[in-house]
Protein backbone atom coordinates (compact mmCIF):
# COMPACT_ATOMS: atom_id res chain seq x y z
CA UNK A 1 0.00 0.00 0.00
CA UNK A 2 1.64 3.49 -0.77
CA UNK A 3 0.97 6.07 1.32
CA UNK A 4 0.91 9.77 -0.55
CA UNK A 5 3.62 12.06 0.31
CA UNK A 6 6.00 9.55 1.96
CA UNK A 7 9.63 9.59 0.87
CA UNK A 8 10.49 5.88 2.12
CA UNK A 9 9.69 2.99 2.96
CA UNK A 10 9.79 3.26 6.39
CA UNK A 11 8.31 6.19 6.65
CA UNK A 12 5.06 4.06 5.24
CA UNK A 13 5.26 1.30 7.08
CA UNK A 14 5.47 3.86 10.80
CA UNK A 15 2.37 5.36 9.43
CA UNK A 16 0.07 2.45 8.54
CA UNK A 17 0.96 1.10 11.68
CA UNK A 18 -0.47 3.64 13.49
CA UNK A 19 -3.70 3.89 11.10
CA UNK A 20 -4.13 0.21 12.00
CA UNK A 21 -3.23 0.00 15.44
CA UNK A 22 0.21 -1.32 15.45
CA UNK A 23 -0.18 -3.87 12.63
CA UNK A 24 2.93 -4.93 10.58
CA UNK A 25 2.28 -4.72 7.05
CA UNK A 26 3.17 -7.41 4.64
CA UNK A 27 5.17 -5.68 1.96
CA UNK A 28 3.58 -7.43 -1.00
CA UNK A 29 1.66 -4.68 -2.38
CA UNK A 30 3.55 -3.29 -5.65
CA UNK A 31 5.20 -0.13 -6.03
CA UNK A 32 3.16 2.75 -7.78
CA UNK A 33 -0.56 1.15 -6.89
CA UNK A 34 -2.86 4.16 -5.68
CA UNK A 35 -4.94 2.78 -2.66
CA UNK A 36 -7.74 2.96 -4.76
CA UNK A 37 -6.67 0.09 -7.19
CA UNK A 38 -6.66 -2.12 -4.21
CA UNK A 39 -10.05 -2.92 -3.83
CA UNK A 40 -8.94 -6.64 -1.37
CA UNK A 41 -7.98 -6.45 1.63
CA UNK A 42 -6.16 -9.30 2.98
CA UNK A 43 -5.53 -9.35 7.24
CA UNK A 44 -4.05 -12.42 9.30
CA UNK A 45 -2.20 -12.38 12.48
CA UNK A 46 1.47 -11.99 12.89
CA UNK A 47 2.65 -15.36 13.92
CA UNK A 48 6.06 -17.16 13.86
CA UNK A 49 6.97 -20.15 11.50
CA UNK A 50 5.65 -22.15 10.04
CA UNK A 51 2.49 -20.46 10.12
CA UNK A 52 4.26 -17.55 8.55
CA UNK A 53 5.19 -19.15 5.70
CA UNK A 54 1.38 -20.61 5.09
CA UNK A 55 -0.36 -17.18 4.97
CA UNK A 56 2.39 -16.21 2.68
CA UNK A 57 1.62 -18.98 0.45
CA UNK A 58 -1.89 -17.87 0.93
CA UNK A 59 -1.56 -13.93 0.02
CA UNK A 60 0.75 -15.29 -3.14
CA UNK A 61 -2.10 -17.05 -4.33
CA UNK A 62 -4.83 -14.36 -3.43
CA UNK A 63 -2.41 -11.42 -5.30
CA UNK A 64 -1.53 -14.11 -8.39
CA UNK A 65 -5.70 -14.49 -9.14
CA UNK A 66 -6.00 -10.61 -8.64
CA UNK A 67 -3.01 -9.54 -10.66
CA UNK A 68 -1.46 -7.71 -7.30
CA UNK A 69 -4.59 -5.72 -6.20
CA UNK A 70 -4.38 -6.42 -2.81
CA UNK A 71 -3.65 -4.75 0.21
CA UNK A 72 -2.38 -7.74 2.91
CA UNK A 73 -2.20 -6.62 6.43
CA UNK A 74 -0.80 -8.66 9.63
CA UNK A 75 -1.87 -7.94 12.69
CA UNK A 76 0.22 -8.08 16.14
CA UNK A 77 -0.63 -10.05 18.84
CA UNK A 78 -1.74 -6.94 20.76
CA UNK A 79 -3.76 -5.48 18.22
CA UNK A 80 -8.05 -5.30 19.03
CA UNK A 81 -9.57 -6.76 15.68
CA UNK A 82 -11.66 -3.65 16.37
CA UNK A 83 -9.47 -1.42 16.27
CA UNK A 84 -8.44 -2.90 12.28
CA UNK A 85 -11.96 -3.25 11.43
CA UNK A 86 -12.07 0.53 12.52
CA UNK A 87 -9.19 0.88 10.42
CA UNK A 88 -10.45 -0.48 7.08
CA UNK A 89 -13.56 1.39 7.48
CA UNK A 90 -12.06 4.60 7.39
CA UNK A 91 -9.78 3.64 4.38
CA UNK A 92 -12.98 2.38 2.39
CA UNK A 93 -12.05 -1.25 1.84
CA UNK A 94 -13.80 -3.10 -0.75
CA UNK A 95 -13.67 -6.70 0.07
CA UNK A 96 -11.97 -8.55 3.79
CA UNK A 97 -10.54 -11.67 3.25
CA UNK A 98 -9.66 -12.35 6.98
CA UNK A 99 -7.18 -15.74 7.45
CA UNK A 100 -7.20 -17.82 10.58
CA UNK A 101 -8.36 -16.43 13.63
CA UNK A 102 -7.67 -13.47 14.10
CA UNK A 103 -8.45 -12.57 10.67
CA UNK A 104 -12.10 -14.24 11.24
CA UNK A 105 -12.35 -11.83 14.23
CA UNK A 106 -11.88 -8.96 12.38
CA UNK A 107 -14.34 -10.39 9.32
CA UNK A 108 -16.84 -11.27 12.16
CA UNK A 109 -16.77 -6.85 13.48
CA UNK A 110 -16.95 -6.20 9.45
CA UNK A 111 -20.08 -8.50 8.44
CA UNK A 112 -23.14 -6.54 7.98
CA UNK A 113 -21.41 -3.57 6.38
CA UNK A 114 -18.84 -4.36 3.22
CA UNK A 115 -18.51 -8.11 1.86
CA UNK A 116 -16.06 -10.63 4.12
CA UNK A 117 -15.09 -13.94 4.07
CA UNK A 118 -12.61 -16.08 5.66
CA UNK A 119 -10.20 -18.99 4.99
CA UNK A 120 -7.49 -20.68 6.69
CA UNK A 121 -9.56 -21.96 10.08
CA UNK A 122 -9.34 -25.40 11.66
CA UNK A 123 -12.53 -25.57 13.15
CA UNK A 124 -15.63 -23.20 13.66
CA UNK A 125 -18.70 -23.41 14.92
CA UNK A 126 -21.59 -23.14 12.11
CA UNK A 127 -23.26 -20.10 14.07
CA UNK A 128 -19.89 -18.22 13.73
CA UNK A 129 -20.20 -18.62 9.61
CA UNK A 130 -24.22 -17.40 8.92
CA UNK A 131 -23.81 -14.15 7.52
CA UNK A 132 -20.11 -14.88 5.38
CA UNK A 133 -18.83 -17.84 3.73
CA UNK A 134 -15.73 -19.77 5.89
CA UNK A 135 -13.46 -21.39 3.74
CA UNK A 136 -12.26 -24.23 6.57
CA UNK A 137 -8.85 -26.44 6.61
CA UNK A 138 -11.00 -29.46 6.63
CA UNK A 139 -10.53 -31.37 3.41
CA UNK A 140 -13.56 -32.54 1.72
CA UNK A 141 -15.61 -35.50 2.63
CA UNK A 142 -15.60 -36.12 -1.37
CA UNK A 143 -11.86 -36.25 -1.60
CA UNK A 144 -11.14 -38.15 1.34
CA UNK A 145 -13.64 -41.50 0.48
CA UNK A 146 -12.58 -41.39 -3.07
CA UNK A 147 -9.03 -41.89 -1.89
CA UNK A 148 -9.66 -44.43 0.66
CA UNK A 149 -11.79 -46.23 -1.75
CA UNK A 150 -9.26 -46.16 -4.54
CA UNK A 151 -6.49 -46.90 -1.87
CA UNK A 152 -8.60 -49.93 0.42
CA UNK A 153 -11.23 -50.99 -2.23
CA UNK A 154 -12.44 -53.68 0.01
CA UNK A 155 -13.59 -51.11 2.82
CA UNK A 156 -17.28 -50.60 3.22
CA UNK A 157 -17.85 -48.99 6.24
CA UNK A 158 -16.12 -45.72 7.45
CA UNK A 159 -16.30 -44.88 11.47
CA UNK A 160 -16.64 -41.28 12.22
CA UNK A 161 -16.62 -39.72 15.74
CA UNK A 162 -17.38 -36.12 16.03
CA UNK A 163 -18.86 -32.95 17.80
CA UNK A 164 -22.09 -31.99 16.55
CA UNK A 165 -21.41 -27.87 17.67
CA UNK A 166 -17.76 -28.11 15.02
CA UNK A 167 -18.20 -30.76 12.73
CA UNK A 168 -22.26 -31.41 11.82
CA UNK A 169 -21.72 -29.47 8.78
CA UNK A 170 -18.82 -31.94 7.73
CA UNK A 171 -20.88 -35.15 8.93
CA UNK A 172 -24.06 -33.98 6.14
CA UNK A 173 -21.37 -33.65 3.60
CA UNK A 174 -19.83 -37.16 4.39
CA UNK A 175 -23.08 -38.94 4.77
CA UNK A 176 -23.83 -37.54 0.91
CA UNK A 177 -19.96 -38.23 -0.10
CA UNK A 178 -19.88 -41.97 1.19
CA UNK A 179 -23.73 -43.01 -0.35
CA UNK A 180 -21.65 -41.37 -3.56
CA UNK A 181 -18.95 -43.93 -3.31
CA UNK A 182 -20.72 -46.66 -2.16
CA UNK A 183 -19.61 -46.86 1.61
CA UNK A 184 -21.84 -46.93 4.88
CA UNK A 185 -20.89 -43.73 7.27
CA UNK A 186 -21.43 -45.36 10.54
CA UNK A 187 -21.05 -41.68 12.75
CA UNK A 188 -21.65 -41.26 16.29
CA UNK A 189 -21.15 -37.78 18.00
CA UNK A 190 -19.73 -36.95 20.97
CA UNK A 191 -20.30 -33.88 22.76
CA UNK A 192 -16.47 -34.68 25.57
CA UNK A 193 -13.25 -36.02 24.97
CA UNK A 194 -14.86 -38.65 27.62
CA UNK A 195 -17.50 -39.92 25.45
CA UNK A 196 -14.92 -40.10 22.26
CA UNK A 197 -12.52 -42.12 23.99
CA UNK A 198 -15.75 -44.70 24.98
CA UNK A 199 -17.30 -44.31 21.29
CA UNK A 200 -14.04 -45.46 19.92
CA UNK A 201 -13.32 -48.04 22.10
CA UNK A 202 -16.45 -50.02 21.67
CA UNK A 203 -16.61 -49.45 18.04
CA UNK A 204 -12.73 -50.60 17.30
CA UNK A 205 -13.66 -53.82 19.87
CA UNK A 206 -16.61 -54.28 17.15
CA UNK A 207 -15.22 -53.43 13.99
CA UNK A 208 -14.04 -56.03 11.06
CA UNK A 209 -10.90 -54.69 9.86
CA UNK A 210 -11.31 -56.58 6.67
CA UNK A 211 -14.98 -54.25 5.87
CA UNK A 212 -14.24 -51.32 7.93
CA UNK A 213 -12.62 -47.64 7.93
CA UNK A 214 -11.44 -45.22 10.94
CA UNK A 215 -11.75 -41.56 9.63
CA UNK A 216 -10.15 -39.17 12.18
CA UNK A 217 -11.46 -35.34 11.63
CA UNK A 218 -9.96 -32.36 12.88
CA UNK A 219 -12.27 -32.36 15.83
CA UNK A 220 -10.83 -31.24 19.03
CA UNK A 221 -13.29 -32.66 21.16
CA UNK A 222 -12.98 -36.03 19.55
CA UNK A 223 -10.05 -36.36 18.45
CA UNK A 224 -7.24 -35.94 21.24
CA UNK A 225 -3.77 -36.33 20.37
CA UNK A 226 -2.78 -37.60 23.73
CA UNK A 227 -5.47 -40.32 24.06
CA UNK A 228 -7.32 -40.98 21.05
CA UNK A 229 -4.77 -40.74 18.43
CA UNK A 230 -2.23 -43.37 20.27
CA UNK A 231 -5.27 -45.68 20.94
CA UNK A 232 -6.83 -45.71 17.26
CA UNK A 233 -3.54 -45.84 15.45
CA UNK A 234 -2.31 -48.85 18.14
CA UNK A 235 -5.65 -50.84 17.34
CA UNK A 236 -5.50 -49.95 13.94
CA UNK A 237 -1.85 -50.88 13.21
CA UNK A 238 -2.70 -54.76 15.75
CA UNK A 239 -5.61 -55.34 13.81
CA UNK A 240 -4.60 -54.01 10.16
CA UNK A 241 -7.25 -52.25 9.72
CA UNK A 242 -7.54 -48.13 7.59
CA UNK A 243 -6.99 -45.15 9.58
CA UNK A 244 -6.77 -42.10 7.67
CA UNK A 245 -7.20 -38.38 8.89
CA UNK A 246 -8.11 -35.30 8.32
CA UNK A 247 -4.59 -33.90 9.58
CA UNK A 248 -1.29 -34.55 7.99
CA UNK A 249 0.06 -34.48 11.61
CA UNK A 250 -1.31 -37.72 11.94
CA UNK A 251 0.36 -39.39 8.56
CA UNK A 252 3.81 -39.38 10.55
CA UNK A 253 2.37 -40.75 13.36
CA UNK A 254 1.12 -43.81 11.82
CA UNK A 255 -2.36 -42.90 9.70
CA UNK A 256 -2.05 -44.24 6.36
CA UNK A 257 -3.23 -41.04 4.27
CA UNK A 258 -4.57 -37.67 4.60
CA UNK A 259 -5.41 -34.46 2.95
CA UNK A 260 -3.72 -31.45 3.82
CA UNK A 261 -3.95 -27.53 1.98
CA UNK A 262 -2.58 -26.10 -1.19
CA UNK A 263 -1.77 -23.18 0.08
CA UNK A 264 -1.20 -21.08 -3.21
CA UNK A 265 -4.52 -22.89 -4.85
CA UNK A 266 -6.24 -21.87 -1.28
CA UNK A 267 -5.40 -18.17 -2.16
CA UNK A 268 -6.20 -18.07 -5.84
CA UNK A 269 -9.67 -20.03 -4.89
CA UNK A 270 -10.54 -16.64 -1.87
CA UNK A 271 -9.72 -14.00 -4.54
CA UNK A 272 -12.38 -15.73 -6.75
CA UNK A 273 -15.01 -15.60 -4.21
CA UNK A 274 -13.51 -12.23 -3.47
CA UNK A 275 -14.10 -11.24 -7.19
CA UNK A 276 -17.86 -12.90 -6.82
CA UNK A 277 -18.19 -10.73 -3.42
CA UNK A 278 -17.11 -7.34 -5.34
CA UNK A 279 -19.49 -8.15 -8.14
CA UNK A 280 -22.67 -9.76 -6.36
CA UNK A 281 -22.37 -8.62 -2.68
CA UNK A 282 -25.60 -10.83 -1.92
CA UNK A 283 -25.38 -13.40 -4.45
CA UNK A 284 -22.89 -15.02 -2.49
CA UNK A 285 -23.53 -18.33 -0.62
CA UNK A 286 -22.43 -18.22 3.38
CA UNK A 287 -22.00 -20.83 5.60
CA UNK A 288 -18.70 -23.35 6.58
CA UNK A 289 -17.12 -25.11 3.38
CA UNK A 290 -14.56 -28.00 3.19
CA UNK A 291 -11.23 -27.58 1.62
CA UNK A 292 -10.79 -28.60 -2.09
CA UNK A 293 -7.74 -27.24 -2.75
CA UNK A 294 -5.65 -30.62 -1.57
CA UNK A 295 -2.46 -32.27 -1.41
CA UNK A 296 -2.01 -35.82 -0.23
CA UNK A 297 0.01 -37.46 2.27
CA UNK A 298 0.73 -41.18 3.01
CA UNK A 299 2.12 -43.53 5.54
CA UNK A 300 4.46 -46.57 3.11
CA UNK A 301 4.96 -48.09 6.22
CA UNK A 302 1.58 -48.61 7.12
CA UNK A 303 0.16 -49.23 3.81
CA UNK A 304 2.80 -51.82 3.23
CA UNK A 305 1.52 -53.66 6.80
CA UNK A 306 -1.79 -53.56 5.18
CA UNK A 307 -0.95 -55.43 2.06
CA UNK A 308 -1.08 -52.60 -0.75
CA UNK A 309 1.40 -52.16 -3.46
CA UNK A 310 3.36 -49.24 -2.18
CA UNK A 311 5.07 -48.89 -5.92
CA UNK A 312 1.87 -48.70 -7.28
CA UNK A 313 -0.10 -46.11 -5.00
CA UNK A 314 3.04 -43.55 -3.95
CA UNK A 315 2.80 -41.88 -7.25
CA UNK A 316 -0.50 -40.34 -6.19
CA UNK A 317 0.41 -38.92 -3.31
CA UNK A 318 2.61 -35.08 -2.78
CA UNK A 319 4.43 -36.08 0.75
CA UNK A 320 5.49 -39.29 1.88
CA UNK A 321 6.47 -40.74 5.24
CA UNK A 322 8.34 -42.02 6.81
CA UNK A 323 11.32 -40.14 4.41
CA UNK A 324 14.44 -41.55 3.60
Amino acid sequence: MKVPGCSSDATRRALLRRAFGGMAVLAAQRAGAAEGGRPVTVVYPELGEPFRQVFAAIVEGIEDRLHGSVTSLAMGAATAPADVAEGLRKRDAKVVIGLGRGGMRVAAALAGELPVLVGCVVSVQESEARTFPVHTLAPDPAQLLARLRRLVPGARRVHLVFDPRLNGWLARLAREAARAEGLELLAQEAMDPAEALRAYSQLLAAADPARDAVWLPQDPTTVDDNAVLPLVLKEGWNRNMAVFSSHVAHVKRGALFSLYPDNVELGRTLAASAQRLLTAPRGSSVGVLPLRQTRAALNIRTAAHLGLEVGAVQSGFDLVYPSN
